[in-house]
């Protein structure tokens, strides 16, 4: 099964070139423990057989700086587009967006919530975010949000205020799902189904999730099908921030994956990600 990875990490070796600056103040641990730089990334990407991935800027080692990020889709360009980080409460939001996507980068991430980070930040849905969401809404620039389920109200205001705004849930919000089917406790985040520019990330944070307690994977998984429908679910390792080699992240996917009717496999495998994301035609590789 052919996977392209919309949620990867890159980190630097060199840090006088590129300091580390973590949202949070405290760089998180699986970015000392297991740094994986841009050549790392493509070497674990082809013995994983992924041909394509997104590299999301490592917020909990360079913040906002997203130079490195930068420099490695640029290097890169067959195979990797980028998505940057933003601080959308700063007055120079917009230009901070139209600098990075002029750099090469294809869509921010708000940082809510994360290991450095924890608890649902209460600034998501401030009004000093309107023009940083205005500007995505107007040039269909995706907007990945690192949030829990308490960011759910605060994000539904925003839905409402940019109808048209593109949305991509990392981790799928992060819900509860050991009670498994059906899956009461994610409610809120399947309600959201009813605004048509939200999308999830299905990150093997996700899938983990789904395999405790009651649930299973493949439960969670035809949930959230039926209500975004596979078309708005994509799917991310999330390495190397999770434990594991990148083979063995994707091969996870590809069994849960596998239960699916080839229609669906295909969008969240790759088809989801290809719709959002401007991705070299694999034929020009």
């Amino acid at each position: 099964m052919k996977l392209l990875d919309t949620h990867t990490h890159v980190i630097s070796p060199d840090n006088k070139r590129y300091p580390t600056d973590p949202i949070g103040g405290h760089q998180s641990q699986w970015s000392q423990a297991r740094p994986v730089d841009a050549d790392s990334l493509l070497r674990a990407m082809d013995a994983a057989d992924i041909e394509q991935a997104v590299v999301v800027q490592a917020s909990t080692v360079y913040g906002h700086d997203n130079r490195y990020v930068a420099d490695t889709v640029r290097a890169h360009r067959d195979r990797l587009v980028g998505v940057y980080s933003l601080d959308a409460l700063a007055a120079d939001a917009v230009d901070k967006i139209i600098y990075w996507q002029e750099q090469g980068l294809s869509g921010f991430r708000l940082f809510t919530t994360g290991s450095t980070m924890p608890g649902q930040g209460d600034w998501l849905g401030h009004v000093d975010s309107y023009p940083a969401w205005a500007w995505a809404e107007a040039h269909a620039i995706p907007v990945c949000l690192q949030m829990t389920m308490e960011g759910i109200p605060a994000l539904r205001s925003l839905l409402e205020r940019f109808p048209k705004a593109i949305v991509l849930l990392d981790h799928c919000a992060r819900p509860v799902l050991s009670a498994g089917a059906p899956y009461q406790a994610a409610d809120a985040l399947l309600a959201l189904a009813a605004f048509p520019g939200v999308h999830l990330k299905l990150t093997n944070r996700t899938l983990a999730a789904a395999a405790e307690g009651k649930s299973t994977p493949i439960d969670f998984l035809r949930t959230i099908i039926a209500a975004f429908g596979a078309d708005h679910i994509a799917w991310g390792s999330n390495f190397p921030a999770a434990a594991g080699t990148l083979a063995e992240l994707a091969n996870t996917a590809r069994e849960v994956l596998g239960g699916l009717s080839v229609q669906d496999r295909q969008a969240i495998a790759g088809g989801t990600a290809r719709r959002l994301y401007p991705f070299a035609s694999t034929e020009q590789r």
